[in-house]
């Protein structure tokens, strides 16, 4: 069916906006803004310090991307805001921020106070809380442990509201709701008041037609506040696929579009890409690749996987059950590299000959066969999501000689990404879960060619990249398109208005060889730093206390 819906994508530096024609899926205009404020991961913008392990965001810069993106579509379409029938929208997830009765973020009211800003999904300044939760969880819940990988994660959200109770509990007392910030904009555009079930369900522990975790959990880790912990979490979960609630006369005046259009239920941002990508079915797995990788696949029954993020009945898209895993450092593994540890000389290099040094430093690396840089590493740089579950993990590289150059370094570095991309891979099938095609989305899969032929040689899979540098704005826009009438099923809208198959990468045979033998040294590796040596933690906590 024909007609026009807004999709919106907050990630981690930036929101965008799309216009989509519902036919087919056409994206007739696109707007991104950066958030002003950026990462808070030093100070306060008022310079108050933060400690280590700390990313923030501050609210306004949500509110800035809905209001600048919304009229720059209209504006550069020409098409009015009286043609479009309904919206959606995606953010990075946990992340959530407190509110007051009103709806409206403390930290405007408390500026100095860091536990009053949005906690960005890769905080982790909870983390010991964390372990203290899974601990308990060993105990009280080991169902829950079993839906949740075997862990609870610090980038998840009871780790980061007990972080609130504990470190302002004044604060805490003051706070009407915590609430993930996908949720937040959409009461803010609505003035109703809903949880999604895709992000109460990988991240808080949501299990539809049972609810959150009980009271005792919270109370044998430790975390006690007057009353139940859950009554921060007052407005109810409705499941992805809803309508959350209708444009309100204000926010549709400022936006410039007609009040009363309808709001789809708001997503996690990797998720959402999954019927943008067109996946419908089971056994077909969709890695978003960027800063971070998260890789989803569904299955038409729930599974024990261990070390995955999660797994949701309905959490991706009714009818199945949607598995999550992923990776805590990709893209910006790479970009650390660049900017640390690159030589002046390969920045001249590269502007020589009018390219980035990512591509630079990949033209290098790819003279290299498979294994001739005699290096290994793990990709742990921002700890391990999946299928460890430990955030106080660090980056290895192992092999270096005198004769290492940076390209070398480099190589290595995208290898290990694609090492830990295949464990996980290998992870999900040894426990039943169908893992038979791969699809690539992201800025790097259709930015650096030399990344994607190294993932399809160590998976041994093709991989499918789709044209999607909007996948997750288009994602949202898919369900809005069925929140506004346009479709009667995600399945029906995901077919029409699928993102298109731009490459196709083979594994090459001669390489998926020499990347057999190195998958097994990593898995050493992987295995002993992971598992038996603990010499990672104990340096982080050297240098925690050191800073603090």
């Amino acid at each position: 069916m024909s007609g026009y819906v807004i999709g919106i994508d907050y990630g981690t530096l930036s929101g965008r906006g799309v216009l989509v024609d519902t036919a087919d899926g056409h994206v007739v205009a696109s707007s991104a803004f950066d958030y002003p404020h950026g990462v808070l991961d030093s100070c306060l913008p008022d310079g108050t310090p933060l400690p280590a392990d700390y990313a923030l965001q501050h609210p306004q810069d949500y509110l800035d991307v809905l209001y600048r993106t919304i009229p720059r579509l209209l504006e550069e379409s020409g098409i009015s805001g009286n043609e479009v029938a309904g919206i959606g929208l995606d953010a990075t997830a946990c992340t959530a921020l407190p509110l007051d009765e009103r709806g409206q973020p403390l930290c405007f009211k408390y500026p100095s106070e860091p536990q009053s800003y949005i906690k960005m999904w890769k905080h982790h300044g909870a983390q010991g809380l964390a372990d203290r939760l899974t601990r308990a969880a060993e105990s009280v819940c080991p169902e829950i442990l079993m839906r949740m990988g075997g862990s609870i994660s610090a980038e998840s959200f009871f780790p980061k509201l007990w972080e609130v109770w504990e470190k302002a509990p004044r604060l805490y007392e003051e706070m009407y709701e915590y609430m993930e910030v996908a949720d937040w904009i959409i009461l803010h555009m609505t003035g109703r008041a809903h949880r999604n079930g895709c992000a109460a369900g990988y991240k808080a522990q949501y299990i539809p037609g049972v609810g959150y975790p009980g009271p005792e959990l919270f109370k044998t880790a430790g975390f006690r506040p007057k009353g139940d912990v859950t009554d921060k979490m007052p407005s109810p979960v409705i499941p992805v696929g809803e309508t959350a609630g209708y444009l309100s006369e204000a926010a549709a005046e400022r936006l410039g579009l007609k009040a009363g259009i309808p709001v789809a239920a708001g997503l996690v941002d990797a998720h959402v890409c999954v019927p943008a990508a067109g996946i419908a079915q089971d056994g077909h797995m969709l890695m978003i690749i960027g800063t971070s990788a998260c890789l989803m696949v569904m299955g038409r029954d729930a599974k024990v996987v261990p070390g995955i993020c999660g797994f949701v009945d309905g959490g991706i898209m009714p009818g199945f059950t949607g598995f999550e895993a992923g990776q805590s450092s990709v893209g910006d593994l790479y970009g650390w590299f660049v900017s640390n540890c690159v030589p002046g000389e390969y920045f001249d290099a590269a502007r020589a000959r009018d390219m980035s040094v990512h591509t630079y430093l990949s033209l290098l690396a790819g003279q290299k066969a498979p294994g001739e840089t005699g290096l290994l590493a793990l990709d742990w740089l921002n700890g391990n999501r999946s299928t460890l579950c430990n955030y106080n993990l660090s980056a290895l590289v192992l092999g270096m000689t005198m004769q290492t150059r940076c390209e070398d370094i480099y190589r290595a570095l995208i290898e290990s990404t694609a090492f830990g991309c295949r464990e996980i891979v290998e992870n999900f099938r040894n426990n039943g879960v169908r893992v038979d095609r791969f699809t690539a989305s992201g800025g790097i899969s259709l930015k650096n060619p030399f990344v994607m032929q190294i993932y399809s040689d160590i998976l041994n899979m093709p991989v499918e990249v789709i044209n999607a540098e909007v996948g997750p704005a288009l994602g949202s826009a898919i369900f809005a398109a069925v929140a506004a009438g346009c479709y009667d099923t995600i399945q029906a809208a995901a077919e029409a208005m699928k993102s298109e198959t731009v490459t196709i990468y083979m594994p090459q045979a001669e390489n998926v060889s020499v990347y057999d033998a190195l998958y097994r040294e990593y898995m050493i590796l992987y295995q002993y730093f992971g598992k038996t040596e603990q010499s990672m933690q104990r340096l982080r906590s050297i240098r925690i206390r050191g800073i603090n």
